[in-house]
């Protein structure tokens, strides 16, 4: 009898042993870029009003379409984190808002670096920790920001050259990942989540 309970006593810490630790890092990661995500967000949509203002209908779309998706990123982190039993405090975003142009030169600097540090850190820690759902809420939010980036940085090209008639004359945003595409130029099924095109929202 006293040689079963010490079995199962070794057995039990052993299962302990073995039960993986809270991906620690990765938690504050998803914490950090719910707040990046809600912010850019609540930015983008002050700034596609201020392109409105400003008669820069082209640019205020992609501020439109790009703040959903900002949301939508900001969503799919709260579920991994949730997922984590972790939960998400209170966000007040803050920001300023200037002219369009000046207002496209602050989206691109934030994307590039979601793009070229953030991200590709997060991805690191989730990959170490081993954290799955996050690593693809994350794979998915980089791979979305490096083509805001270039819609950022063709916009504002194209403010300065005064040829925003060539801007896209809308967007698509997939309501499942938030990939965002020239509306003129719509995949079958999304390039990241494979959601049909008929889900797509509009802008």
């Amino acid at each position: 009898m006293r040689n079963i309970f010490v079995l199962a006593l070794i057995s039990l810490i052993a299962l302990t042993g073995c039960k993986q630790a809270k991906p620690v890092k990765t938690i504050e990661n998803l914490k950090a870029g719910i707040k990046g995500e809600t912010t850019a967000s609540a930015k983008y949509a002050a700034f596609a009003q201020k392109a409105k203002e400003e008669g820069h209908d082209a640019v205020a779309k992609l501020f439109e379409a790009a703040s959903k998706a900002e949301s939508i990123h900001a969503a799919n982190h709260t579920k991994a984190l949730e997922a984590l039993g972790e939960k998400m405090e209170a966000i007040k975003p803050e920001f300023e808002v200037k002219s369009t142009a000046e207002n496209l030169q602050a989206a691109i600097e934030g994307e590039s670096y979601e793009t070229t540090t953030m991200y590709p850190q997060f991805l690191k820690d989730a990959q170490t920790e081993k954290a799955e759902k996050a690593e693809k809420s994350f794979t998915w939010a980089f791979d979305t920001e490096k083509k805001h980036l270039e819609f950022y940085k063709s916009a504002l090209n194209a403010l300065n050259a005064k040829t925003e008639a060539q801007l896209p004359a809308g967007y698509a945003v997939c309501p499942v990942c938030g990939n965002t595409y020239d509306a003129a130029k719509v995949d079958e099924k999304c390039a990241f989540c494979m959601t049909p095109k008929e889900k797509f929202l509009k802008f």
